[in-house]
This record gives C-alpha cells, structure tokens and sequence, in this order.
C-alpha cells in the first residue's frame, strides 16, 4: 500500500465530520487524490449494517452483537473501499475507525479492548490507519454543540455514563504515538488550522503535499 490513510477520531458532536471535510477540500485543491468514507459504513453492505446498528428500535442489541457487527462493517469496508483506494496511491480520509470500537465497545459497553482486538482482527487484516486524528472535547461540551433538531442515533441517545466511559477510553487510547490528539478549544477554522500544521510533517513524508 503506498497510499495514506488517515482516520478521524471523537466523541458524538466533536466535530470530526466537519474537519475531516475542511482536510479533504485543503489536500484536494493541494492537488491530490483524496477518498472520504465513514465508519460504520463506506461500502454497500456496511452501509446496510450501519442501518442496523444506528437504528433506535435496536437498542437492546447485546454489546457482542454490536462488536461483531461493527467488525463485519469494517471486514467489508477494508476490503471494498480502504485498500484499494491505498494501492492505487490515494489518500482515505475516514471518519471513525478501529479505535471507535475501542472505545465504544471496549469501555463504553464493558467488553474490554482485548476482546474487541480478537474480533477485529480478521476484520482488519493489517489494515491500520497512518495516523489517527483525535478531536479531544469532553461529551457534555460536545453534546452542547450539536444541533438541537438534530435526531439523535441509537449510540448518541445513550445516557451521559455511557459517554463519559467511552470518553475515557478515547483518551486513553490517543497516547499512542500514532494519535495526533487535538484540544477543541477555538473555532473550527482554527481547529483545522492546528490540524493542518500537525498533519504537515505526515504528508511531507508520504509525498502528498
């Protein structure tokens, strides 16, 4: 693979959508070839398995299922959108990724990473991101943020306890050197701004800029 995969990383209402949308349209008209795609999701079949795992009326889903059912997503996304993208020497831009199961189903549900690690690991087949982009802003400011009218999925409807677990686990999951962590302290033109500079030495790197 000689591509560059960079995937974007938060709590529900942290703003990684946007920013992940602000990086695409800098390195586009930078002149290189970017690929967006999400998590759950990104490919036909993970977006019918994120219909399932977004959808309210499946809130009594066991916390296995949910893991098992993020992993197929991603097994089918890896392998329909992220590595081929990456072979042909593209940048993928992914908002969310591996670590949103460790944080979600590892400490938000209780599961533990390692047993998260065990399910993904056929999912993934090696297949990890360059850098990940942590967008650090605690739930209840995150929250605050989001819009009003916006309709909240299964996961952004849990009680704040569940938030804050999963919050936790973020945080202790971006001292990985691979993590660049941001403090989502001022606008998001800013943000994008401390993005871009913390970025720069990666794609000096991957010749991409």
């Amino acid at each position: 693979m000689n591509g560059l995969f960079i995937a974007f990383e938060g709590p529900d209402g942290c703003g990684k959508s946007t920013q992940l949308r602000f990086l695409a349209e800098y390195l586009e008209k930078s002149g290189a070839s970017v690929i967006r795609t999400r998590e759950p999701g990104g490919s036909p079949i993970a977006e019918k398995i994120r219909e399932l795992l977004l959808d309210k009326d499946n809130a009594q889903m066991d916390a296995v299922t949910e893991a098992l059912l993020y992993a197929a997503a991603r097994a089918e996304h890896v392998r329909k959108v992220v590595r081929p993208a990456l072979a042909e020497g593209k940048v993928v831009l992914c908002d969310r990724f591996v670590l949103s199961s460790y944080a979600y189903q590892g400490y938000g549900r209780g599961l533990g990473t390692e047993l998260v690690q065990r399910i993904n690991e056929p999912a993934l087949d090696g297949c990890l991101p360059d850098v990940t982009v942590f967008i650090n802003i605690p739930p209840e400011r995150a929250f605050a943020r989001m819009n009003e009218n916006k309709v909240r999925d299964r996961l952004e409807s849990e009680d704040i306890s569940f938030h804050e677990r999963v919050f936790e686990g973020f945080t202790a999951l971006s001292r990985s050197e691979d993590v660049i962590c941001i403090e989502a302290v001022g606008t998001k033109f800013e943000t994008h701004e401390t993005i871009k500079q913390q970025l720069a030495p990666v794609f000096v790197r991957a010749g991409v800029l």
